[in-house]
């Protein structure tokens, strides 16, 4: 198995990672390789590997084949000396239900042989205010709603500093306003030099928070990058707005762009009269301003301009052949 030195920039690491059940493959040689101090989100449809992949990530489930490595040392065989480095929430937090949530935290604490007895209850109070449960640290969890035991997986992830936090779905079951909260924090631990990463199939969940995305589908991964790698992935169009149709098909099938697709403009013409040409925009194509210029020069009366990319969800639906939900 191998081991990625510590200086190798990388919190997590996978190589040909694969969990199969049965005849069902549902983590496939998975490839990972997660920034230090990023913020990554795994991202995919429900049922496309994330959990399993979390799980074998933190020792929960073996793998059948392929490597892990987690905070530069081998996994599971490094557990215990990674593991009290790492404050995770995994498929949803489960606490005594007749015990408040302070009690909860401070009898989850104290099973944690790395943890300090001396500070627990003060490290408790204030993991709880980070998540908003400060004033409801008393009550006894069976009243909390779903949202806020979600609030309390994720205070008992910080109840102890951490090098990396590994969050599944942390936002499940939470009003915006628990949502734009934890969006936050998971801002400040990143500010602060922790890692984290985050599993959801929410895409404007992953788009607000992260720096770094991989994607899942059917157990494969099929794009990993930084977020705007991901955004500038696949092909666009240009869209020329002008009285000059023809003069503008020219020009740009000059430039190479093989202008074949023409579409009228939503609602009325800024102008009457005026045509759009739409065409496609590959990857390597002319500057948005070389195109602009040669028209111009050509003397084609440009009225409007725009060079439209894919969405996020576009790209994501183009990835896995499925639809992501993008809000709650």
């Amino acid at each position: 198995m191998s081991v990625a030195p510590p200086d190798s920039g990388l919190a997590i690491e996978t190589s040909q990672l694969s969990k199969s059940f049965g005849t069902r493959r549902a983590v496939n040689n998975l490839d990972l390789a997660v920034p230090q101090g990023s913020v990554f989100g795994f991202l995919g449809p429900n049922g496309s590997g994330k959990t399993t992949t979390i799980r074998m990530l933190l020792g929960l489930a073996s793998p059948t084949s392929g490597s892990i490595t987690v905070l530069g040392q081998p996994m599971p065989s490094a557990g215990q000396q990674v593991l009290p480095r790492v404050g995770a929430l995994v498929e949803g937090p489960a606490f005594y239900p007749f015990l408040s949530g302070r009690a909860n935290l401070l009898r989850l604490d104290a099973a944690n042989p790395h943890s300090a007895a001396a500070d627990r209850r003060a490290r408790v109070d204030h993991a709880l205010e980070r998540v908003g449960l400060g004033q409801a640290a008393k009550l006894a969890v069976h009243a909390y709603s779903l949202g806020m035991k979600q609030r309390l997986g994720i205070a008992n992830a910080l109840a102890t500093d951490h090098e990396l936090l590994v969050l599944d779905e942390p936002t499940n079951g939470l009003d915006p306003q628990g949502t734009r909260e934890v969006r936050h924090l998971i801002a400040s631990l990143a500010q602060a030099g922790s890692t984290v990463f985050i599993s959801s199939h929410l895409l404007g969940e992953i788009e607000q928070m992260c720096s770094h995305v991989a994607v899942m589908s059917n157990g494969n991964r099929v794009a990993q990058g930084t977020l705007a790698e991901l955004r500038s992935g696949g092909s666009g169009s240009v869209v020329v707005h002008t009285p000059d149709e023809q003069g503008a098909r020219g020009v740009l099938a000059r430039l190479g762009l093989a202008p074949e697709v023409r579409r009228a403009p939503a609602g009325e013409p800024a102008v009457p009269g005026t045509g759009v040409v739409q065409v496609p925009w590959p990857d390597g194509g002319p500057e948005p301003e070389a195109i602009v210029a040669a028209l111009v020069a050509a003397g084609v009366r440009v009225r409007g301009f725009a060079l439209e990319r894919p969405s996020l969800e576009d790209r994501f639906v183009e990835l896995t052949g499925e639809g992501f939900d993008v809000a709650r």
